[in-house]
Parts: structure tokens; sequence; C-alpha cells
């Protein structure tokens, strides 16, 4: 329970980096909190079968906590590529990230209104490798915003450097920093197929939960 409060107080956590600390450091500091936050998703349950001391706290705690980094990791890359023009609205992330966070909603709406009867709704294990999917997928992606925007910092510095030298046609070095592009586009492109692999869980598990819960939604006739 200790390990799931503290992933829950973490959520936002990788959103307030960006509030006090300058960027690239924010990147990397929201990406360590969201990396250690998600491996504790693991242990907790992991410790609580080991040692038997699993409790209907800790079961209402765990998807809530899991739903919470996702929702605000997600909100907060998005933001980033609005702010700063990285990859604009790409519809490659956008429509993912739609179809992830209605499901995430639909699915606490659903056992919300359930109430008792969302006993019925057990965390599956697809829907287990759904959650670790999501987390090395928004992983991915904040290292890919923090590799771009070292790339970007650096070619601003060397701007006018590299105006000199195209204009003396020194082409040769110029292939250095293309390389520097390279990383970042490659990360960033991984956790694209990465985050659309996601979504394909998240809409089969969205799915399934809907079926099991129909017949606690069809009304009884007296």
């Amino acid at each position: 329970n200790i390990l799931t409060v503290l992933r829950l107080i973490a959520a936002p956590g990788v959103a307030i980096m960006f509030l006090y600390f300058a960027r690239p450091w924010a990147d990397w500091a929201a990406l360590v909190l969201f990396v250690v936050a998600a491996i504790t998703d693991y242990f907790d349950g992991y410790l609580a079968r080991l040692w038997r001391q699993e409790s209907r706290i800790g079961a209402m705690l765990d998807p809530i906590a899991d739903k919470a980094m996702v929702v605000i990791a997600m909100m907060v890359v998005i933001a980033l590529l609005v702010i700063t023009g990285y990859s604009g609205m790409d519809p490659w992330l956008i429509l993912p990230a739609t179809l992830i966070l209605f499901r995430e909603v639909f699915v606490s709406g659903l056992r919300e209104y359930l109430g008792n009867a969302s006993l019925h709704l057990k965390v599956t294990k697809l829907a287990k490798w759904k959650t670790t999917a999501q987390m090395l997928a928004i992983a991915t992606l904040f290292a890919a915003m923090g590799l771009e925007y070292v790339r970007e910092q650096a070619l601003a510095r060397n701007r006018a450097l590299i105006a000199e030298m195209r204009q003396t046609g020194i082409d040769a070095d110029l292939n250095v920093l293309s390389l520097a592009n390279v990383s970042g586009e490659v990360v960033w492109t991984v956790g694209l197929l990465m985050i659309w692999f996601a979504a394909a869980l998240t809409a089969i598990t969205g799915w399934d939960y809907l079926r099991k819960a129909l017949p606690h939604l069809r009304d009884v006739k007296e």
C-alpha cells in the first residue's frame, strides 16, 4: 500500500517537474520519476501476493494510481508537443492517446456505476500487459522529447557556425550534426509504435470489460 500511495503521489510529480526545472533537466527528471514509479507497479502487487498482504484499499488504489500516471503523463507529452512544436498536433500520437484516455475514463465510470457488481470486472493479465505497454511507450516518448530538445538547443547555439560552414562549402562536418537528429527521431518512432500497440491492447481490454459488464447494466423487469 505504501508503494501504491507513493506511485499515486508521483503521478502529478511528473507534471510538476516542468514547473521547477528547466529543460532538458525537467525531461530527464520526469522520465526517471515515471520509470521508478512504473517499477513500483510491479513490486507492490508482487510483494502483496508474496507476503499475503492483499487488501481492499490496495486493490482500489492500484488501478487509480496506474490511470493517474498514464493520464497525467500523456497530458504532459501532448502539451510539450504543442508548446515546442516538435511534431505539432501529431495525429500518430493524438489518435492512440485519445483512445487510451477515453478507455480509462470509460472503464472508471463503468466501475463506479456498477458499485459492488464491479467485483466481477477483475483485472485480467491482458489488462496488466496493457498498463505495462502504456508505461513503456510513455517513457520512450519522454526520452525522445528530451533528446529532441537537446538537439534543438545544440543547433541553436551552432546556427551561425552552420551557416558559415555552408557558405565555405564545408558540408562534411554537417553530417556529424545530422547524426544528432537520428537518435531523437528513431526513439520517437519507436515510442509511437509502442503507443499504438498499447492503444490496441487498451481497446481490447476495454471491450472485454464492457462485455462482462453488460449483464449487470440491463434493467431487471418486475
